[in-house]
């Protein structure tokens, strides 16, 4: 094999695929970059066993073949190369020369048979997206997916699609979010898969406003964009009954300003206990008191802001750092709050929802020291 590419090319190629490059490995293989030149261009190929990244990359080829070459060290020599081309060589005993105007540069790659197959899927449906919408999407919901193993379900996020929406819904047991997007098409069909985070990150991380081809298979998901392709295996566990954990009938109502809400909680939670988070909010008619206190440490902090509440007084505890994350992805200025009492879910939402789309987010409360 035998072809040359720009500097810029080939690093913008890797940056990409090194997502998918697992840190740590007891599979040497799936350290490496599968590289398949043929035509006029060359295809890149990394794997992690969970998503597959396939990235086309322009090359002018001199002879074809195919081999698995280390990505760390060809994404290391690349970075350090100035706006160059690069000519790649690999010899019938797997050895890589790079070669530039500045030197030349030899590793030892392996056979392209070792990189693992990429899973053939039968697709039960193909459709097409914005990339600014699925992103949309990803960014109001993959903060709130869990990180326990031992419950696949809910380490991805719920994608319920119908002819003309899609629902979203994540949740890790403290806090559920649920986005509706009502201007995405999906050409006929419906259906639901829970997609694992890691692919949705990856995704958000590359779309922009380009088109995106979605092929829905029985075990797995491919996006499609530019001349990119990203394969995930699609959770296979049922996704808990989440309407069941909205609550109907909170009967207080807060609305206060997002940004004013925030910066309290940022202030006062740097004096909470670092193992709970723990802060209280007190409501009550025109002001909010957001206070907490570390015994251990001896640390306090109290602010007091204004705010519009609706219903009897009520003192409230929740996990600090789950309490910023909810507010900040509240869209818009006015973050609005539904309440029961101190120890049922609340609903956080966007006082002027947008047309298009739809969010409620949830959090419950923890019990507050005495």
């Amino acid at each position: 094999m035998k072809f040359s590419t720009s500097k810029l090319e080939l690093q913008k190629a890797l940056q990409k695929l090194s997502k998918a490059t697992p840190t740590r490995t007891t599979l040497p293989i799936l350290g490496c970059v599968l590289i398949e030149s043929a035509e006029e261009n060359t295809t890149f190929k990394t794997t992690d066993l969970e998503i597959t990244i396939q990235v086309v990359v322009p090359s002018s080829l001199e002879e074809p073949g195919s081999a698995a070459v280390p990505l760390k060290t060809l994404l290391e020599i690349t970075n350090e190369l100035p706006d160059i081309r690069l000519t790649i060589t690999v010899n019938n005993k797997n050895r890589v020369s790079i070669k530039t105007d500045l030197g030349e540069y030899d590793i030892m790659a392996r056979p392209a048979e070792e990189f693992p197959s990429t899973p053939k899927q039968e697709d039960i449906a193909e459709l097409k997206t914005s990339g600014k919408i699925l992103k949309e999407v990803v960014d109001a919901t993959a903060f709130a997916v869990s990180r326990d193993e031992l419950k696949p379900a809910l380490t991805g996020v719920l994608m319920q699609i119908s002819q003309d929406k899609i629902t979203a819904v994540s949740t890790d047991g403290h806090r559920l979010v649920k986005y509706v997007r009502n201007d995405f098409k999906s050409e006929g069909f419906s259906g639901e898969i829970v997609v694992p985070k890691k692919f949705l990150l990856y995704l958000s991380g590359q779309l922009q406003n380009q088109e995106v081809v979605l092929s829905i298979g029985e075990s797995h998901l491919t996006a499609k964009f530019d001349k990119d392709v990203v394969l995930t295996r699609v959770i296979s566990e049922k996704f808990p009954d989440y309407q069941s954990v909205i609550p109907k009938d909170n009967n207080k109502k807060l609305l206060v300003e997002k940004e004013v809400l925030l910066g309290a909680i940022r202030r006062v939670s740097i004096f909470s206990n670092k193992a709970t988070h723990q802060v209280a909010l007190s409501l009550e008619s025109g002001s909010i008191k957001i206070k907490t206190e570390d015994p251990e440490k001896s640390s306090k902090g109290e602010e007091s802001i204004s705010a519009k509440f609706e219903g009897d007084p009520i003192t409230i505890g929740y996990n600090a750092e789950y309490l910023k994350d909810i507010v900040g992805h509240v869209q818009g200025e006015v973050v609005e709050v539904e309440l029961g009492t101190p120890v049922s879910a609340a609903l956080f939402n966007s006082q002027n929802q947008n047309e298009d789309s739809e969010s409620l987010m949830l959090l419950m409360p923890i019990r507050l020291n005495d």
